[in-house]
């Protein structure tokens, strides 16, 4: 059995296939599809086959699906451009006749509010609609995310959100990617859709969290969408950013993140990464 992994040089892809080695499958059953494969040299080196993989090439993708079985596609970064990308991508999965196409979406899709859900679930839509035998890995929000708030929150001791109690159910980053190197050798996993995510945590606790890993303390200031969106003009961000991060805690509020379901542990076999430990090794290892 042959496993291609999309995206394979960035922190998710990476880390799946730090998992799939780890549970057992040998290198050579493992393709790393990445958009300059000489910065992947370094899984060439550990017998892995490196290939082109650019989600704007579709040549590069077609090529990238021969001779294999099952398929990881990790969403793309690009937001805006995503929808066309995916569809490139399961298009050539269908071509190819793959055995299993696995996806990384996002959670409770079908009623977010959140600005990156339209893209996912065309997404899914599309993976649907081309009859492929598919597993979907919705993934709730990332915990090492909040390692970007650790120097504002080092130099002023605030976590500024407009989020009014909302919760995000996170986990590490490789929670989710030992996730999806269970749902990919696991013939189980073929037909279903998880909703995957770690313990729910208030912007309260999130920032008790960072002023642990700080070791000072931070508290966590509740403003309004119009306050958040002056302090955020204030600190320079430019109006596209500042949109996606208002939007960002307005879907947090309205419980878009807010995820009570043990499947992400059940998967992965233990309790997911503890959120202070995973901005712990984030801020560590930047």
């Amino acid at each position: 059995m042959t496993l291609l992994i999309t995206a394979a040089n960035g922190a998710l892809g990476r880390l799946v296939i730090d998992s799939l080695l780890a549970r057992g499958v040998a290198p050579s059953e493992i393709v790393a599809g990445a958009r300059t494969p000489a910065r992947a040299a370094d899984l060439a080196e550990r017998g892995i086959t490196v290939v082109p993989l650019d989600y704007d090439a579709p040549e590069t993708v077609d090529a990238a699906f021969a001779g294999v079985d099952r398929v990881l596609l990790i969403s793309g970064s690009e937001v805006g451009k995503r929808e066309a990308q995916h569809r490139t991508v399961v298009e050539a999965a269908k071509r190819a006749g793959v055995d299993q196409l696995a996806y990384t979406s996002l959670a409770k899709i079908e009623g977010s509010s959140l600005p990156l859900a339209a893209e996912h679930l065309a997404t899914e839509r599309a993976i649907a609609e081309s009859g492929l035998p598919a597993t979907i890995l919705r993934n709730d929000w990332y915990a090492e995310n909040y390692a970007a708030n650790l120097a504002q929150a080092d130099a002023t001791g605030v976590l500024l959100s407009a989020t009014h109690g909302g919760r995000v159910s996170a986990a590490a980053r490789a929670d989710y990617a030992e996730a999806a190197a269970v749902a990919l050798i696991g013939d189980s996993h073929i037909g279903k859709t998880y909703e995957l995510a770690g313990t729910p945590v208030t912007y309260d606790e999130i920032a008790a969290a960072l002023g642990e890993v700080l070791g000072r303390e931070v508290v966590h200031q509740d403003v309004s969408a119009e306050e958040l969106q002056a302090a955020l003009t204030g600190a320079g961000l430019d109006a596209g950013t500042i949109g996606f991060l208002v939007a960002l805690d307005a879907g947090i509020a309205a419980g878009d993140l807010d995820v009570e379901d043990p499947t992400l542990s059940e998967l992965i076999g233990r309790d997911t990464t503890p959120l202070v430990e995973a901005l712990r090794a984030a801020h560590a290892a930047a």
